[in-house]
């Protein structure tokens, strides 16, 4: 048994992680991605109600830990309207296990002009870079919409289902219910997807979902398909089975975040929780105007849980949670 004072990774694999920050690095920079750093510690918390922050205080003042740096990111690109990008920790307060530790890296970038498909590209060419660099990776790149893997796969419209539908979905596929299910549309599309849509994706491919359920959007903008449905500018993007990325184009609208934000505290009042501040600078940077574009979330940790086969996030941290 490793002595618990050691680092939880090989230096084989440090030496990878330092490696595959100078490539990104490179890699973004030549594309005329600015590198910047913003706050770790915030004035507000996560409205969002499947995510909890870790809370501290300042003399008087309580402050959160970012779960990703992207409300400091849209106030600076409010401001400086060029793409720019970060590689950084983040917290979230819930979360531990072989996929997730509660301290993790992330690569989060913004490109101006872009849409969610330029920007779907854009990361494809970076991972496959990657890939291609460290290690054998994907021979193929799928893109498919949200609506059609529900409906090849599961045989059900996600836009238009009930929770009695993905119930008797889940019945038929012999997908257990697990302890605390709600009834809650999302959160068995959230249960059917992890279960159901992600074990068919190829080891050896690329799989982007997009267009995911309006009510899903979060900071996502939403629009209409040509077959009329509402639907989140937002994609998700898989190696393998493994989830590494969420991207979509930025909502713009200050009154709608707003009522986005408020909803969401509403949701977390539900479950018995505590609502959460809302971040008014990001708010008033909405205001300010944020230039059209897109962004992306690129979790680093599981990236290289890929690149060496590792089965826990442990295996690629310097020290692993139990260590710190």
């Amino acid at each position: 048994m490793r002595a618990s004072w050691r680092p939880s990774a090989s230096e084989e694999v440090i030496r990878l992680r330092a490696s595959l920050l100078q490539d990104i690095r490179a890699f973004l920079d030549r594309r005329g991605v600015l590198e910047v750093e913003t706050p770790l510690m915030s004035s507000a918390a996560t409205t969002d109600p499947n995510l909890a922050s870790f809370s501290t205080r300042f003399r008087k003042q309580s402050l959160y830990l970012n779960t990703s740096p992207e409300y400091c990111m849209k106030r600076m690109l409010a401001e400086q309207r060029v793409a720019i990008y970060q590689i950084c920790k983040s917290f979230r307060a819930d979360e531990l296990g072989p996929m997730h530790n509660p301290e993790f890296t992330l690569l989060e970038w913004y490109q101006p002009g872009y849409d969610m498909h330029d920007l779907m590209s854009e990361l494809a060419d970076l991972v496959l870079m990657l890939f291609d660099g460290h290690g054998p990776g994907p021979v193929a790149i799928k893109r498919c919409r949200y609506a059609e893997l529900f409906l090849e796969l599961a045989g059900l419209n996600p836009h238009r289902t009930t929770a009695d539908i993905c119930r008797s979905c889940a019945v038929a596929h012999g997908i257990r219910q697990p302890v605390g299910l709600s009834e809650n549309v999302d959160e068995w599309l959230d249960w059917l997807l992890v279960e159901l849509i992600v074990p068919s994706f190829p080891n050896d491919s690329l799989t982007f979902i997009y267009d995911f359920p309006e009510s899903q959007a979060a900071l996502a903008r939403c629009y209409r398909t040509p077959a009329g449905e509402l639907v989140a500018a937002r994609f998700e993007m898989f190696a393998g089975q493994v989830e590494l990325a969420n991207g979509f184009d930025e909502l713009l609208d200050v009154n709608e975040q707003r009522r986005r934000f408020e909803r969401e505290n509403l949701a977390r009042i539900g479950r018995g929780l505590e609502p959460s501040v809302i971040d008014e600078n990001l708010l008033r940077a909405l205001e300010h105007g944020l230039p059209d574009c897109s962004g992306v979330a690129v979790g680093l940790d599981r990236l290289l849980m890929v690149l060496t086969g590792a089965e826990s996030i442990d295996q690629v941290l310097a020290f692993s949670f139990e260590s710190v």
